[in-house]
């Protein structure tokens, strides 16, 4: 039986909100120095609760015992202790007296952008994650040395009250809220109150725990709540700030009062930032694979898919192959197999089950493979797979003319003008196909508007490197949202960042090396397929709450089990 939790009281609400107040004078107050410490303090109180926190999401969504577990660690404590730890490192080179980006390397991108390395930026990194990379671009037209001078945000503001905002958790990835919540205070100078979504109504006494020096210093309160609770809050006249991670319906019922109507002046009288998720493509570059890495690959595609039960906003959801590739058949079988080989898994977010028979009504023809639903969509099937956003185990797939240069380009051209959002997309491809692409390949990845792009890596792992910037693609507006408004993580404060590029290995090791791929790294831990999954995560939330060599071997111990 699920145990019962309190919904907040609009008297309880008021008195949260007027602590808040008094709360976000005491941060402007505070010295950089001061902050840091209550920052660490912060750290070293989710590290005490970090067990009990992935305990209760597992319970909260029936995570099956074993390792899909980990998922839980993973995007939980860890999430959350490497967002504290990366924030702390950028105000302790504030502090003295340097660039929040001091010390990363700085590149080029195509379009006269600067690039900036945030993966690997340290030995611990270039070891743990070894054949990985992540990058974050910055706008066209920013020199490197506007970028790191600028770089600070409200970190560089001191004595500024920001006020109090509101953060709408979400209710499937439990780092989320904490993380927006952590972003408001140092990049805005905001303490926050957070309504849990209803899912995670039961974390919230691991979350009072976890979060309690904010507490105690009046910068943040928790609270649960529905729909109502939810409506007065967003309406409250001391709530300076919304933030929202959510669907876009729930994001335009907030604005506008209506899902349809958004003309004129908006409901809500407020800034509001958002994340909202949307269709996210795999497009895979077809080339001529091992029967290995057909495998590999069905896997690496059924993750994007099935993490989380499939209800992740960064899920990848429509899968673009080549229609001239001659293994496309073969790597649809592989996928088909992965599908029924992993077990089943009940889909534990509310609604799940009529997007799922939404999903079958509007496509007769679609394939039910273990409870998880295959489609293919093309000129003779309905298009709605491409705008509407399942957010369950719904995988689509469509196919598009050409090899090579010609079939990215038209891929990109699809994701870019046929599917909703632009939170994130992935790609496949296999490493001497890339080379023969040359710098055409990158000359064609810019034009892929997406606010994370992973090559040969799922673009959600965007959402664990707290040195990124986390969001949509900017362009979007209150009437036309998207995938979202405004960034979140983005540890170093950068002002400006467009997107974010990450490179991960096409093989694990040690194919990697056999194929002359200098990467080190086993199956991730993040694939559902990853027999070691839960044993990796808990070491790393370990190591992530107190760094030493020593954890190391017991790490990769764990990871080459997968």
């Amino acid at each position: 039986m699920t145990p019962q939790v309190h919904f907040a009281t609009e008297p309880e609400l008021d008195q949260a909100i007027l602590e808040l107040k008094s709360g976000a004078a005491k941060w402007a107050s505070l010295d950089l120095q001061q902050r840091i410490e209550l920052l660490k303090a912060t750290h070293a109180s989710i590290a005490t609760v970090d067990e009990a926190w992935a305990l209760a999401a597992i319970a909260a969504k029936g995570t099956p015992a074993g390792p899909l577990e980990g998922e839980e660690w993973m995007s939980g404590p860890y999430a959350t202790l490497a967002g504290f730890a990366a924030t702390i490192e950028s105000l302790e080179k504030m502090a003295h007296g340097q660039s929040s980006l001091n010390g990363i390397k700085a590149g080029s991108a195509p379009g006269n952008r600067v690039k900036f390395q945030m993966l690997p930026s340290n030995l611990y990194e270039y070891n743990l994650f070894h054949g990985f990379r992540a990058e974050l671009w910055m706008e066209p037209g920013i020199s490197e040395a506007e970028a790191r001078a600028s770089a600070g945000l409200g970190a560089k503001r001191p004595g500024e009250n920001g006020g109090v905002g509101l953060v709408l958790g979400a209710g499937n990835i439990s780092a989320i809220a904490p993380l927006d919540a952590l972003y408001e205070l140092v990049a805005y100078n905001r303490v926050s109150i957070i309504k849990l979504n209803p899912t995670f109504g039961t974390l919230i006494t691991i979350y009072q725990q976890a979060f309690a020096p904010l507490i105690e210093a009046g910068l943040l309160r928790l609270v649960n709540g529905g729909a109502e609770v939810g409506t007065y809050l967003t309406s409250h006249p001391d709530i300076a700030h919304v933030h929202i991670t959510g669907s876009g319906v729930t994001h335009d019922m907030i604005v506008w009062g209506s899902t349809y109507d958004k003309t004129g002046t908006p409901k809500l009288t407020k800034p509001i930032t958002s994340e909202l998720g949307g269709v996210s493509p795999i497009i895979v570059i077809p080339g001529n694979w091992s029967k290995e890495d057909l495998r590999f690959q069905a896997e690496h595609v059924a993750t994007q898919r099935l993490h989380n039960g499939g209800h992740n906003c960064i899920a990848g959801q429509a899968l673009i192959l080549s229609q001239d590739w001659p293994q496309r058949a073969e790597f649809l079988a592989e996928l088909r197999a992965v599908l029924r080989e992993v077990p089943a898994r009940t889909a534990w977010y509310p609604g799940s089950d009529k997007k799922i028979s939404l999903a079958t009504a509007t496509y007769p023809q679609a394939e039910t493979i273990n409870g998880r639903i295959l489609i293919e969509v093309n000129q003779h099937t309905a298009q709605d797979l491409f705008n509407t956003e399942y957010f369950a185990p719904v995988l689509g797939h469509t196919s598009l003319p050409g090899t090579g240069l010609s079939f990215f380009r038209a891929a990109i051209e699809f994701a870019n003008t046929q599917l909703d959002g632009s939170l994130g997309a992935s790609i496949i491809v296999a490493p001497a196909d890339h080379k023969s692409m040359g710098k055409a390949f990158d000359e064609a990845l810019v034009e892929l508007r997406y606010g994370t792009i992973g090559v040969n890596v799922w673009s959600a792992i965007g959402f664990l490197l707290p040195t990124l910037a986390w969001g949509a693609f900017k362009g979007n507006s209150l009437d036309r949202v998207g995938s979202g408004i405004g960034v979140v993580h983005n540890s170093h404060l950068v002002e400006r960042p467009e997107r974010n590029v990450i490179w991960g290995p096409f093989r694990p090791f040690p194919r990697s090396v056999f194929h002359g791929e200098f990467a080190l790294s086993p199956k991730p831990a993040w694939f559902i397929t990853a027999r070691s999954a839960a044993s990796t995560a808990k070491k790393l939330t370990a190591f992530t709450a107190k760094p030493s060599w020593l954890k190391m071997p017991a790490i990769f111990l764990a990871a080459f089990r997968a």
